[in-house]
C-alpha cells in the first residue's frame, strides 16, 4: 500500500508542476505573439528577442516558440491575443498595475475582478494608479555567474553603459534604464562580460509601501493568486 501511495503522491506533485509549467509556457507564448505583431524577426525585433529569451530560460520547445511567432504574424490562424491593463488597489495603500495577455477580455475582467473582491481588493481608473510609477528598462544581471569583477568594476561597468541607476543584493544587480536605451545597455553589459538573466520594459514605483507581519501576509496571498490566473502576463506593485 505504502508504494502505491508513494506512486499516488508523485503522481499528483507530478501533474501539478506539468500544469505550472503548462501555464508558464502559455503566458511565455502569448508574449511572444504579442512581440511578433511588430515583426517576426528577433534580429530586428528586439522586444521580440527578449520574449524569445525568456521563453528559452525555462526551456520553452522550440515548436511553441516558433509556433507563437506564426500567430503574431498572422501566418496561423485562431483569435487575436491582445494586452490589457488594470489598476488596482489592495489593502493598506498598495497599487498594482496588471497586465493580462487574453483572446477574450470579458473573460478576463471578471476573473481579475472576482479575485480582488474576494480579498479586500478593487478595480480602479488605471490612470489613479500610473501616476506612481515610471516606466524603465529593468536588466536583471547575476553577480555569482558574471566575470570575476571588484564591486567597484561592476558598478563602472554599468555606469559606462549608460544606465541610470542600480541596485544590488546578494544575488544579482538590478539595472535601470531609460526605456529607449533598454537595448544598447543590456548589449553593452554583455560586452562586458555581465551575465544578464533577463530584460524587460518594467513600470517602477516613484515610492514603494512598506508592510509587515499580517498586513503583508494579506497582500502577498493576493500575489499569488494573481500568478495563478492563466491570462496574467505580469503585474508592478509599489510594495517595498
Amino acid at each position: 500500500m505504502s508504494g502505491h501511495s508513494k506512486w499516488a503522491t508523485t503522481k499528483r506533485a507530478k501533474a501539478i508542476v506539468d500544469a505550472k509549467r503548462s501555464s508558464a509556457f502559455t503566458k511565455l507564448g502569448n508574449n511572444i505573439t504579442i512581440a511578433a505583431r511588430d515583426g517576426g524577426d528577433p534580429t530586428t525585433n528586439f522586444k521580440l528577442r527578449m520574449a524569445i529569451d525568456k521563453a528559452k530560460s525555462v526551456s520553452m520547445p522550440k515548436e511553441n516558440i516558433e509556433r507563437a511567432i506564426k500567430r503574431g504574424t498572422g501566418e496561423l490562424g485562431g483569435a487575436a491575443v491582445e494586452e490589457v491593463m488594470y489598476g488596482a488597489l489592495l489593502p493598506n495603500s498598495v497599487a498594482v498595475i496588471i497586465k493580462c495577455l487574453t483572446d477574450n477580455k470579458n473573460r478576463t475582467l471578471n476573473e481579475v475582478k472576482i479575485l480582488l473582491q474576494k480579498n479586500n481588493a478593487q478595480l480602479t481608473d488605471l490612470n489613479s494608479i500610473t501616476w506612481q510609477f515610471d516606466q524603465k528598462g529593468v536588466i536583471h544581471v547575476k553577480t555569482q555567474n558574471s566575470i570575476s569583477k571588484t564591486q567597484e568594476e561592476l558598478e563602472l561597468i554599468i555606469i559606462d553603459a549608460g544606465a541610470e541607476d542600480f541596485s544590488e543584493d546578494e544575488e544579482e544587480l538590478v539595472v535601470y534604464t531609460d526605456p529607449k536605451e533598454l537595448q544598447l545597455v543590456k548589449e553593452k553589459l554583455e560586452t562586458a562580460g555581465l551575465k544578464i538573466s533577463s530584460a524587460d520594459l518594467a513600470m517602477v514605483p516613484k515610492e514603494k509601501v512598506s508592510l509587515e507581519g499580517e498586513a503583508l501576509d494579506k497582500v502577498i496571498k493576493i500575489f499569488d493568486l494573481l500568478d495563478e490566473l492563466s491570462d496574467l502576463s505580469d503585474y508592478y506593485t509599489n510594495l517595498e
